[in-house]
């Protein structure tokens, strides 16, 4: 294993905050919308059509992965695991924790990802595709992380 590897994996996950607040913007609240509109239903189910969005960045991860390993590529195979560490952290964050599909993680206390739950609510307010915010996921406004921490250090019986 090279010294770089580890290194383009978080470039990589990083950057795929960025593609994905411009998918989630441009591409699922525009032209697709017709397969993101029942996640912003108020009960969409277990299921969704939303949930085919996986395969944008399913695909091109085990691709980078293959075809890197196949021809010796590692930069290839480092950016298809960076993808995929982020999709990992995605699914953990935004379906288990945000939209609680599963029934661990809910009982997760610190401002970070109060802040994180509460940015996506203010997104799901929203019905329509228009006048949307808070594409991201990870990176949320400040405000709401501010609020959060007041919100905590308040219930905690801190200053």
């Amino acid at each position: 294993m090279t010294w770089w590897g580890p290194l383009i994996l978080l470039l990589t996950f990083f950057g795929m905050e960025f593609m994905a607040w411009a998918t989630h913007k441009f591409v699922m609240h525009g032209f697709m919308w017709k397969f993101h509109k029942d996640h912003h239903q108020v009960e969409p189910g277990f299921f969704e059509r939303n949930d085919v969005f996986f395969l944008i960045y399913a695909i091109p991860s085990w691709l980078c992965i293959m075809l890197g390993l196949m021809y010796g590529n590692f930069v290839s195979v480092w950016i298809g695991f960076g993808i995929a560490t982020y999709g990992f952290a995605y699914f953990m964050l935004h379906d288990v924790y945000i939209h609680r599909r599963m029934k661990w993680l809910r009982d997760i206390d610190h401002p970070y990802f109060i802040a994180i739950r509460k940015a996506h609510k203010v997104h799901h307010k929203h019905l329509g595709k228009e006048q949307g915010e808070c594409f991201g996921m990870l990176i949320v406004p400040l405000k709401y992380y501010k609020e959060a921490r007041r919100t905590y250090h308040r219930k905690k019986g801190k200053a």
